[in-house]
């Protein structure tokens, strides 16, 4: 497998001054991607209403064509799923990408055309792997293989004809033969449909594998991770797979997860971390620089056209929005997409926050959906991540998962915040855990300080520690294990506070 190795690096490297130029020419290269969608789509049904013909500015674009919510865009998109042609994009689509579902109760399913098949996802993730041998030329992570934890494919709902699953498992069903033979576990155990089938394959087969990376959500991996030891008889995962050097993570924010990884799984300076930003809607940020953690650089050529609107302007009806050259450093902005998918002014739901510019990097700051604001207080998941994070390094506490909502104001009663927390290392002092928490919050957010002073609108967060497992539990009552899912960090209302109590409820 050294030859293999060796291969794959020199393949990898002829990839980086591709990169390094549209780091150089970001806004050159992201007008040149602006033209070639506008052409493309013109004689499509959606190009052909708002006069793609005519566009030549991207002014004329934020004028034209209105900025799109996939309930606004699902007409479209409900005919492209039943296998009508040139709706949308001019290329026959396939292949659907359906979403976890967590920004609202339905499902959503992405369009997957050909192009950002090949040029978005696919090249991202070659360039994942790029950067990784840029950052270390030394690596021998192609001589062993890599551990996909994927979600699953089936008939699309509408048109039994095409297919729709996670994006993960589009990617893996169509990969080519070459990239087949280096991944683990085999196809057929990858795209399983029942988590707790696949679980137990999984952890069979990877254990005897020579794993040297894993790609995956981090609380799924950690799930795969936890039966694999349990079932060999190990201290960590270096005692199954001692040549592992890379965990490419993306999804969820890692930081609340990394003492797990570091202390529990791959106690060693050795293995990397690689954050990726990979979404139903296409690949959009890669993770350059292995020192600095939740940064990542925004890549300009994958056939996505950006544009950041500010967070004042969510809910209009003609919001503003701004080109890469006019954002501001350390402001959120939500994230809007044209893509070679045929998706056209599309509001995403994630806001980021750039750190630098030429080039251009940024982090995921939140959810336009995933926020608390019941008490004027606007709490995003930032300020809940960077909570957890402070309160477990001062405890010595390792959290699995979290979620949080209101408690609302009733009866002459104060509102607050309730916390439901699961460890898989408890804090040395639970009450100092909570007192953090909150000292965090007020000083990471201004609004929420307010409110808690002097108990006046706001009393202390009441937070639950619940049993290991809970949240697992709670994902399998909804359906939702495995795959992309993901545990919605903040709800607005009580909904997913109130089903896992009742959880928590029905197993004492």
């Amino acid at each position: 497998m050294e030859m293999v190795n060796d291969m794959i690096v020199w393949f990898m490297k002829r990839r980086l001054p591709r990169i390094q130029e549209f780091m150089a020419h970001p806004i050159e290269t992201q007008e040149r991607v602006f033209q070639e969608l506008i052409a493309t789509a013109r004689y499509t049904e959606w190009g052909m209403r708002y006069n793609y013909g005519q566009i030549k500015t991207v002014q004329e674009f934020r004028e034209q064509v209105p900025v799109s919510t996939y309930e606004t865009l699902f007409p479209y998109i409900e005919r492209v799923l039943k296998g009508e042609p040139n709706v949308l994009w001019p290329s026959p689509v396939e292949h659907f990408s359906k979403s976890s579902g967590t920004t609202n109760a339905r499902s959503k399913y992405i369009p997957v055309t050909p192009e950002s098949l090949e040029e978005c996802h696919y090249m991202g993730g070659k360039d994942m792997m790029t950067l990784l041998v840029a950052n270390k030329p030394d690596t021998n992570v192609f001589s062993g293989k890599g551990l996909s934890i994927g979600g699953t494919i089936g008939p699309n709902p509408y048109n039994p004809q095409t297919q729709a699953g996670d994006v993960s498992g589009v990617i893996m069903q169509n990969l080519p033969a070459w990239g087949q033979l280096i991944r683990t576990p085999p196809l057929e155990v990858a795209l399983l449909d029942n988590w707790e089938e696949k679980l137990a394959k999984m952890a069979e087969i990877c254990a005897q594998e020579n794993v040297t990376s894993i790609l995956g959500v981090p609380t799924w991996t950690i799930v795969l991770l936890d039966r694999i030891m349990e079932e060999q008889g190990a201290k960590s995962m270096l005692e199954v797979w001692p040549d592992f050097e890379v965990f490419v993570h993306g999804a969820v924010a890692f930081h609340p997860y990394r003492e797990l990884f570091t202390k529990k799984y791959f106690p060693s300076p050795h293995p990397y971390y690689l954050e990726t930003y990979n979404a139903s809607e296409g690949f959009i940020a890669l993770q350059d620089d292995l020192a600095k953690p939740g940064e990542m650089l925004l890549m300009l050529d994958y056939g996505i056209f950006y544009e950041f609107m500010p967070l004042e302007e969510i809910g209009k009806d003609h919001p503003r929005t701004l080109t890469l050259d006019e954002v501001e450093l350390d402001k959120s902005y939500a994230l809007i997409m044209s893509t070679n998918s045929g998706l056209w002014r599309y509001q995403i739901g994630d806001t980021v926050k750039f750190t630098s510019r030429y080039p251009f990097h940024l982090k995921i700051s939140g959810r336009t959906k995933h926020f608390i604001n019941a008490f004027g207080e606007e709490l995003v998941v930032e300020n809940a991540e960077a909570a957890i994070t402070e309160a477990s390094a001062q405890t010595g506490a390792v959290v699995s998962d979290f979620t949080a909502g209101p408690v609302y104001m009733g009866d002459g009663s104060k509102g607050r915040h309730e916390w439901i927390i699961e460890f898989s290392q408890e804090p040395s002092d639970h009450a100092k855990f909570m007192d953090l928490l909150d000292k965090t919050l007020r000083r990471v957010n201004s609004d929420y300080d307010a409110k808690r002073f002097q108990d006046m609108a706001l009393l202390k967060p009441l937070v639950h520690i619940v049993p290991q497992g809970t949240f697992y539990a709670w994902m399998g009552r909804r359906h939702k294990l495995g795959g992309q899912n993901k545990v919605p960090r903040l709800s607005n209302d009580r909904v997913y506070l109130d089903e896992i109590l009742e959880v928590i409820g029905q197993e004492k």
